[in-house]
């Protein structure tokens, strides 16, 4: 009898052990989820009227208000409680699913690497439109609220507490204009595996910080925000808080020509950037928001140098929620005659007048021509060792219109003088940071083939 007891009480551990591996950090101590571009076909913005050139000059033209609103924020010195002019919305270009509480609603939220806080739609009474999900308190087991006094509450600007000092309300702003508000609260956020089978174990981290959003002003298009930026609160800061991963993460941007492949945003160990050529740059604290700044020291096509806007350094955001790279008049100006000189093709007038270098590639051998000329870009950033990043074709030019391909570098002006390096730069680049150590490492890599993203639509 006792026997028998015994092999009754081993089967239960063994069945809650299996149970309990499927909710921690497993094998290689990281996990990985998909980025989804929001013009994808497993995106419900993906407008199918429009063709791929259409796409990419719409997503050009959200940069331009994204670029002005990371500027306003950065001028602010990264206060939300600033004066708010106008009312936007976020413009965004990646989404990931989240899956919040106990039982677990799945939520898909923007990824913003340009903030810091995390906050998801919650039910006050109404229903959700299409597509949008809510997110119900009452259903969830694990839900709590954060009092007035805690930690969290007093690292998040724009918190305010009544007399009740058991809730933490929250007045959050964004520099284009747009706000959530709501009450600061905890709960268990639960992470499928690539590529989401059912079959592959879960990451679940109890307690994140995150704000249950009841009213917005602006447009949010999805069910929230998952801020990836370098601030206590971030998604990125609280697994690090709360596992063993480290506030570490990385991201693989597949091609935008690839229409088939999906992008891998990664945690944990699964972050390390290891494929050849990888080099190492400092990440400088910024002033506005929660932007990763890398340091740019020098620029060359070929064996041309230019004069960089600052003596020291010029500071530039890697920001995943801007399709265009934007850099100061006195850099690009050169840099497009420097181009238009190793080209050596008939330029063209630009679909969009903040695109500066445009060519005629509908012709078949123009296109090869166009594809052979364009030279390799160099950025020389600050860090160890002098770290030098190769940018290729792909990196600076895009299709913005049938048969038409332009530089993806517009101005900074005085309005928006925050250099930023964007998605298209990114393409085919394994980025990732390193919170705890203040770094970036960043190598070209085939981020197609990086993420076999499942087939059935989201």
């Amino acid at each position: 009898m006792a026997g028998t007891v015994s092999r009754a009480f081993l089967l239960i551990a063994v069945v809650l052990t299996a149970q309990l591996c499927r909710c921690t950090a497993y094998a290689g101590g990281g996990f990985s989820v998909e980025f989804i571009h929001r013009d994808s076909v497993k995106s419900p913005f993906h407008d199918p009227s429009l063709s791929a050139p259409e796409r990419m000059l719409a997503a050009a033209r959200r940069s331009t208000a994204r670029a002005a609103a990371l500027t306003r924020s950065f001028a602010a010195g990264g206060s939300p409680d600033g004066a708010v002019s106008e009312v936007i919305g976020r413009p965004f270009e990646y989404l990931m699913y989240v899956n919040v509480g106990t039982p677990p609603t799945r939520m898909l939220a923007l990824a913003d690497t340009g903030s810091d806080l995390v906050w998801l739609r919650c039910s006050n009474g109404t229903n959700a439109q299409p597509p949008n999900v809510l997110f119900h308190p009452s259903n969830s087991s694990t839900f709590r609220r954060v009092g007035c006094d805690s930690a969290a509450c007093h690292a998040l600007a724009g918190t305010s507490c009544g007399t009740d000092r058991s809730i933490c309300k929250y007045d959050y702003k964004y520099g284009e204009g747009s706000e959530t508000i709501g009450v600061l609260s905890t709960e268990t956020f639960t992470f499928d595996d690539a590529p989401g089978s059912r079959d592959r174990p879960q990451l679940r981290v109890a307690n994140v910080n995150f704000g249950c959003t009841t009213s917005t002003s602006g447009v949010f298009a999805a069910d929230g925000i998952v801020g990836l930026g370098d601030g206590t609160m971030s998604l990125v800061s609280q697994i690090g808080a709360d596992t063993k991963l480290g506030t570490r993460f990385s991201y693989c941007l597949a091609p935008f020509s690839a229409q088939n492949a999906a992008s891998a945003l990664n945690f944990g160990a699964r972050a390390a950037v290891t494929e050849p050529g990888a080099v190492t740059a400092v990440l400088f604290r910024s002033r506005g928001d929660a932007f990763h700044i890398i340091a740019l020291e020098d620029i060359k096509i070929g064996n041309v140098n230019f004069t960089l806007p600052n003596l020291n350094r010029y500071e530039v955001a890697l920001d995943t929620g801007s399709m265009l790279t934007y850099l100061a008049r006195v850099l690009l100006d050169p840099m497009v005659a420097e181009l238009k000189r190793r080209i050596n093709l008939p330029t063209v007038p630009s679909p969009d007048r903040m695109l500066q270098l445009c060519y005629d590639v509908r012709d078949a051998n123009r296109r090869s021509l166009f594809e052979k000329n364009v030279p390799d870009i160099t950025l020389q950033l600050i860090g160890p060792g002098a770290p030098e990043l190769t940018l290729k074709a792909e990196n600076m030019f895009m299709e913005f219109k049938q048969g038409v391909k332009c530089l993806a570098v517009a101005r900074v002006t005085d309005e928006q003088p925050l250099a930023v390096i964007g998605c298209i730069a990114q393409q085919n680049l394994h980025i990732g940071y390193d919170l705890d150590k203040g770094t970036v490492t960043l190598a070209n890599a085939n981020c197609a083939s990086s993420y076999q993203s499942p087939s059935a639509s989201v």
